[in-house]
């Protein structure tokens, strides 16, 4: 079985130095990724720039932004049995971009912002009946209705809902739902033992 994972943040650039992003680490990616080798999955790793280690036994894709991060994924998914997608894409990038380096004096107190492509959206509406799709969802507020929301958004099978504390944690605190929006399992340990929980969800 083939599994894509993506894992880590990505970047939008706003001029050759500056960019907007996240505190995603990589860490839970890594876990699912060496989680899934261990039960003998082909594994393919689509990760933003992160200073996380990846196995060397893993097939590692580096990208930088959103769109870049998508393109992989749409060449990928199609021969893959399911995406687990743990990556926190950046949501919005910078409405134009400068070839040169911008003066505070050039923001003006205002920064346009335009949002980026939902990649697991845009999976899940290629998705064939035998794939299946893993979400993650953080939220502060509204945390199980924002995450069923995103679940069924993306076409996904289940979605594990994070704690903010998960960011850059060698632990994670999540609850599983599944498409009627039942909890099926509440969380709290090491990412090695979640992602290995995560990726049991996998029924082939």
């Amino acid at each position: 079985m083939r599994i894509l994972i993506t894992s880590g943040p990505t970047r939008e650039y706003l001029d050759p130095v500056r960019f907007l992003s996240n505190a995603s680490s990589g860490k839970m990616g890594r876990a699912l990724a060496a989680a899934a080798f261990e039960r003998g999955f082909e594994v393919v790793l689509v990760s933003g720039p992160v200073e996380t280690d990846y196995p060397d036994e893993l097939e590692v894709r580096e990208v930088l932004t959103t769109d870049e991060m998508l393109k992989q994924c749409l060449r990928i998914f199609p021969d893959c049995d399911a995406v687990i997608g743990a990556a926190a894409p950046c949501d919005y990038r910078p409405k134009n971009y400068s070839d040169t380096k911008l003066s505070k004096s050039a923001f003006g107190g205002m920064l346009e912002l335009v949002e980026t492509p939902d990649i697991l959206a845009a999976l899940g509406k290629i998705k064939r009946p035998n794939q299946q799709i893993i979400a993650f969802a953080l939220e502060t507020d509204n945390a199980r209705e924002k995450a069923l929301a995103k679940l069924r958004k993306k076409n996904a099978d289940f979605i594990v809902l994070n704690d903010p504390t998960v960011i850059g944690s060698p632990e994670a605190t999540i609850a599983i739902l599944k498409r009627d929006g039942t909890i099926i399992e509440q969380l709290r340990g090491g990412k090695t033992e979640v992602a290995r929980r995560i990726v049991g969800l996998l029924s082939f």
